[in-house]
Order: structure tokens, then C-alpha cells, then sequence
């Protein structure tokens, strides 16, 4: 069994900045593949980021690339969403969520947090 919790959400202007973190704890060993899934209101839920839990290998949404950053402190089962220069449209649900494999889909994850919001105002 494997538990998360988000915390760092908030609500900020746009342009403003946020760093997201995610705690993990149970047995986590077989379940490697960690990500950020984010959930705007009306909407599907959309893939963010993921890290590879033990190589530190990172994966990001072309709607992100290049301004979100997605990090892991092993030692402390904590990953992080850097997230500067926020814009409207970034405005959702932010989840941290864990895989036994690497997922196609946000439904592929199999453990989820119970979320945190980000609001970006213009």
C-alpha cells in the first residue's frame, strides 16, 4: 500500500510562482514511476510530469516543457512540482501519483494523493 499527499497549492497571480510537494509513504519500492496530473474544472485529467523514482529520468507535458520542473528528494520520499511563470490556464487540481509501470494515460497510475488547488488569477 502506498500513500501520498500533495501540499504547496495556492492562489497566486499570473506570472507568479509555486512549488508543489508530494510525500510518499508504505511500501513504495514497486512503484517507481512517479508524476504530476493536474485537473481543470469541466475537464479531463491532463499528465503534467513524471520521474523515474530511481534514476531521476523526467518526462513533461508539451504544455509544460520548459517551465515546470519535477524533482525528487529520495532520502525524505518527497517529490516536487517547481512551477514559475503560472498562467490561467495552469489553474486545477494538482495530483501526485505513482505507477508499477510507466503510464500511457493518467489513468494508468494506480495510487493517487487527494490533491491540491492551484489557482493562477489574471
Amino acid at each position: 500500500q502506498v500513500q501520498l499527499v500533495e501540499s504547496g497549492g495556492g492562489l497566486v497571480q499570473a506570472g507568479g510562482s509555486l512549488r508543489l510537494s508530494c510525500t510518499a509513504s508504505g511500501y513504495t519500492f514497486s512503484t517507481p514511476h512517479m508524476g504530476w496530473i493536474r485537473q481543470a474544472p469541466g475537464k479531463e485529467r491532463e499528465f503534467v510530469a513524471r520521474i523515474n523514482w530511481n534514476s531521476g529520468f523526467t518526462t513533461y507535458a508539451d504544455s509544460v516543457k520548459g517551465r515546470f520542473t519535477i524533482s525528487r528528494d529520495n532520502a525524505r520520499n518527497t517529490m516536487y512540482l517547481q512551477m514559475p511563470n503560472l498562467k490561467p490556464e495552469d489553474t486545477a487540481v494538482y495530483y501526485c501519483a505513482a505507477s508499477t509501470r510507466v503510464p500511457t494515460s493518467p489513468e494508468g497510475y494506480a495510487y493517487w494523493g487527494q490533491g491540491t488547488q492551484v489557482t493562477v488569477s489574471s
